[in-house]
């Protein structure tokens, strides 16, 4: 076991996140953790509960003086997202993630770091082992598979919930007080591949896509960053109206709510294009390099000649509803706020590209604080799906979390960031769906808040999370629960 992190402080925080790192919890493959989860509960004589979908609750006692306060429940989410580069080896399966430090910060190494939300798993799991902490009763509730639906959250069984005050502790921006979040659901659109037989005097490519940023889905979208299915999609498209061709399939993207850095295309076409496709990529990379110069300096476009062993190439209908797919399917903000200035209130994300034998699968998260516009982002998906030819599939639908004008928790946590700091924090709203809403759609008097320390580029394997807002966001959470009695 690594051991990198031995020497910061908070020490316990540190501990915990260092051991939790080093057990993959990819969404999905959360057994491991889970069962560690339990393991410290017995190992700290701690009541618990884990439920058939994984989902771990750990109750402890008031402190002196507490034992009467309210419950507090202290929330968070064992899963992360595994973001890589393509030619980095690491199986998230197995391998623990390689944590460094630079500075003040924490990165893996050329993967996701997991403080999202692997630094609210160690806060919980630091104030659970303590002695010497002051705090209410807590219930300390860690969810499952939150980045791919939420599916832990939809299943907690209420009854084993008795707090009615919760601390979210899935924010990436300390002194930001969030008190509401946007609403989301999966969309699909799956297109039936038609194949033949391809012509084997045809030279074969690869196209590619990379240099990317990516990004959070709902944290940056805002940004601008490339999409790096949508940019293949334009320049696919622009080469058949030039060229005649054929593909044989078509990726990119590994998450719905991570902006995809990466995108590929393998085509085949007549050896007498091969310089009128040279021109076409260093055409595009000019556009690209000029429309993204803030966001994605580093974008680049670029092709090479592969080995024609293919058995068989999308039909040329196929091919073409596939690159018009990738143009018409919605992407980016759709609407910003007119209350809150900055902020996103809906959008949608087209993630994920991938190729079976049967099908090309174009997979979107959408997201918005309206439900009638989330629902209208997914009728014009469906609509360009039923125009195209392909099914349409919306799911893992999860509510917004409206803002409660009657919250104890908020003036709370404001009054004590400002004894602590001198200033207010800034209250407000996030593009991003929190199990929030979830919750409070099954405890309707739950009273919410969700804070957390700096994170930053989440979701892309450039993830980092600062050390000094860490110990921060640590003593703000410490002198909040000394003040809920």
């Amino acid at each position: 076991m690594s051991n990198v992190l031995k020497n910061l402080k908070p020490t316990s925080v540190f501990k915990y996140f260092e051991e939790i790192s080093n057990i993959p919890r990819g969404s999905g493959n959360e057994k491991e953790i889970s069962d560690y989860l339990v393991a410290f509960a017995k190992k700290h004589s701690l009541e618990f509960i884990q439920d058939e979908t994984l989902n771990v609750i750990i109750k402890k006692g008031g402190t002196a003086g507490y034992e009467n306060a309210p419950i507090v429940i202290l929330q968070g989410h064992m899963d992360m997202v595994c973001e890589k580069n393509s030619d980095t080896i690491h199986d998230f399966e197995k391998d623990p993630i390689k944590l460094r430090i630079e500075g003040d910060m924490i990165y893996g190494t050329n993967t996701t770091l997991g403080a999202d939300d692997g630094i609210a798993v160690a806060y919980g799991l630091a104030l659970l082992a303590s002695n010497d902490i002051p705090h209410p009763p807590l219930e300390v509730l860690i969810t499952t598979s939150e980045e791919i639906g939420m599916d832990g959250a939809m299943a907690i069984d209420p009854k084993n919930i008795k707090g009615r005050l919760l601390i979210n502790i899935d924010s990436e921006e300390e002194g930001f007080l969030l008190v509401s979040c946007a609403g989301g659901m999966g969309a699909r659109q799956i297109l039936p591949i038609n194949w033949e037989a391809p012509n084997k005097d045809h030279i074969a490519y690869h196209i590619s896509i990379r240099g990317l940023r990516g990004g959070h889905s709902g944290m940056e979208i805002e940004k601008g960053r490339g999409n790096s299915n949508k940019l293949i999609g334009r320049f696919l498209n622009d080469l058949l109206n030039t060229i005649p061709y054929t593909m044989s399939k078509l990726s990119g993207g590994s998450k719905n709510n991570a902006i995809p850095r990466e995108a590929d295309a393998f085509i085949l076409m007549d050896q007498a294009h091969s310089s009128l496709l040279e021109e076409k990529i260093n055409e595009w990379n000019e556009i690209f390099k000029n429309e993204l110069r803030i966001s994605d300096p580093e974008v680049r476009i670029s092709y090479k000649e592969i080995e024609n062993n293919f058995e068989k190439v999308f039909s040329k209908e196929t091919t073409k509803t596939a690159v018009s797919s990738l143009v018409l399917i919605p992407n980016g903000v759709q609407s910003m706020s007119m209350e809150i200035e900055g902020l996103v209130e809906s959008s949608t994300n087209l993630g994920v590209v991938t190729t079976t034998d049967q099908s090309v699968t174009f997979e979107s998260a959408i997201r918005s604080s309206v439900k009638s516009l989330k629902d209208n982002i997914k009728n014009q998906s469906k609509l360009v799906a039923d125009a195209l030819g392909c099914t349409f599939i919306g799911d893992a639908s999860y509510p917004e979390w409206a803002y409660n004008p009657d919250s104890k928790l908020r003036p709370l946590f404001v009054n004590v960031y400002e004894k602590l700091y001198g200033k207010k924090p800034e209250v407000t709203a996030i593009h991003a769906g929190l199990e929030c809403g979830l919750f409070k759609e099954k405890i309707s008097d739950l009273d919410m808040i969700s804070v957390g320390p700096n994170m930053f580029d989440v979701h892309t394997p450039d993830e980092h999370l600062s050390i000094s807002s860490t110990k921060r966001t640590w003593d703000y959470l410490l002198a909040v629960l000394k003040e809920i009695k």
